[in-house]
């Protein structure tokens, strides 16, 4: 059946069922189903990305203070062996960073990369939020505040809103989540993806109880297109056409479109890794190789979140093996496989891994770790200046921990992200993205 859509059902119809655009979008209907003539593809000089590890990952284990004795008092069955413990199998061991903090065995992938001067670590990190609430330490750290109080929207959003120029493209924020997360509330035109493949244009599925249509996507597609045509043509007309697109949204309609072409021109269902990464067949691996395969298609994306569940380890945590190790393992495999799939791209790419909060200092009688205050951050790319961990380590001593339990936050998250934004994204605007904090620069990042 060879099927044609009027310009005015395409309208009508795309508006009307809301059904253009799959994958969450924060476009509006019309913008959903729209689609560009031509191709457009918009390179950020530097890409973003934003992994947040949810549910407070344990930092002492992951850059283990092994050089403080009291890491191994607080923590006896899960404090990782020191480097060069004969006593300890090697596997079990903490990886060497530079003679008092060591990785975690598990995030051996990313071992290399630190050596390369590629990653670092600044510990002892986190932000002024005490209530060892997931919730609101997550809303706090994801919305770039200092405390529970302040701005409703979300620091990514900030930065997308002070650094626009022009048009926005319709892929310049793509969050590979379920729902669109606090850090990009406010953001008007993040997308919202579970995968590539749902970022595609859907045909109306026609009414309950009647015989289901059959596939008019592609008839949609092509009665957008020469609607497009049309209305370009019809641009210096002086006839009003109640169902001609307002400039703007015309603009948005291409933009979108030439967006979904992209994606279908990368493919992403048969994307082959470069340079024989091989990521883990795990979310983590899929979110990282999705971030990869839009990276190098050139579409306009600048800022990529991705998030990872689980860190909430208050029973049988594991120490070289266990829980947390798997989760670590698959986080290191999928870091590892992006930074050889992008190759020198790498060199304009920083990627960021964060957490709400971190755990106490001591291990609970369930062989896990409860709620605690400082964790450590991570940092990678081609412009991360490596090899070392970062931040003023306060110790694990009684008189050192806050409230005689936890780590003490000793440098303010927002210091970390400030410096990547000015450095490598080149956003000056830091008042205006963390609103009362002076941000202090801590050296991680080069000058891009």
């Amino acid at each position: 059946m060879n099927l044609k859509l009027t310009r005015r059902q395409v309208l009508t119809g795309a508006a009307l069922t809301a059904s253009g655009l799959t994958a969450g979008s924060r476009f509006s209907a019309l913008a959903n189903v729209t689609i560009g003539t031509k191709e457009t593809t918009h390179t950020a000089k530097d890409t973003l990305v934003v992994l947040f590890l949810r549910g407070g990952a344990d930092g002492l284990n992951i850059v283990a203070p092994y050089g403080d004795d009291n890491y191994y008092r607080l923590r006896p069955t899960l404090a990782l062996p020191r480097p060069n413990d004969k006593t300890a199998p090697s596997a079990a061991r903490a990886l060497d960073l530079n003679g008092f903090f060591g990785l975690h065995p598990a995030l051996a992938p990313l071992h290399n990369l630190y050596k390369e001067g590629m990653m670092t670590a600044v510990h002892a990190v986190g932000s002024g939020d005490n209530t060892l609430s997931h919730f609101e330490a997550m809303a706090t750290m994801e919305r770039g505040l200092g405390a529970q109080s302040g701005s409703a929207s979300g620091w990514l959003a900030r930065h997308l809103q002070t650094s626009a120029g022009g048009f926005e493209m319709p892929l310049r924020a793509v969050a590979f989540a379920d729902t669109l997360p606090d850090t990009l509330r406010g953001a008007t035109t993040a997308v919202t993806l579970t995968s590539l493949a749902d970022y595609r244009l859907v045909a109306p599925a026609g009414v309950a109880g009647q015989p289901p249509l059959p596939d008019r996507s592609q008839a949609l597609t092509q009665s957008l297109q020469q609607m497009y045509q049309a209305t370009s043509s019809q641009k210096e007309t002086s006839t009003l056409d109640p169902y001609q697109l307002p400039m703007p949204l015309e603009q948005v309609g291409r933009e979108t479109l030439s967006a979904i072409t992209a994606i279908q021109r990368l493919d992403p269902a048969h994307y082959h890794p470069e340079s024989g990464a091989a990521y883990p067949n795990a979310p983590m691996g899929e979110g990282f190789k999705q971030t990869a395969c839009l990276i190098k298609g050139e579409v306009g994306m600048e800022v990529a979140f991705l998030e990872m569940l689980g860190w909430d380890t208050h029973i049988t945590q594991g120490r070289e093996t266990g829980y947390q190790a798997r989760l670590l393992g698959e986080l290191a495999q999928s870091l590892a496989a992006f930074t050889k799939d992008l190759g020198k791209r790498m060199q304009h790419v920083t990627v960021v891994v964060m957490t709400e909060f971190g755990r106490r200092a001591y291990e609970n009688y369930s062989l896990g770790t409860d709620h605690g205050r400082g964790s450590c951050l991570f940092l990678l790319g081609g412009g991360i200046v490596g090899g070392k961990v970062y931040g003023e380590f306060p110790g694990l001593a009684k008189d050192k921990l806050e409230n005689e339990r936890d780590l003490r936050v000793t440098t303010d998250y927002r210091d970390i992200l400030a410096e990547v934004l000015v450095k490598r994204i080149k956003n000056p605007h830091i008042a205006e993205i963390f609103p009362e904090h002076t941000a202090k620069f801590r050296g991680v990042v080069r000058e891009g």
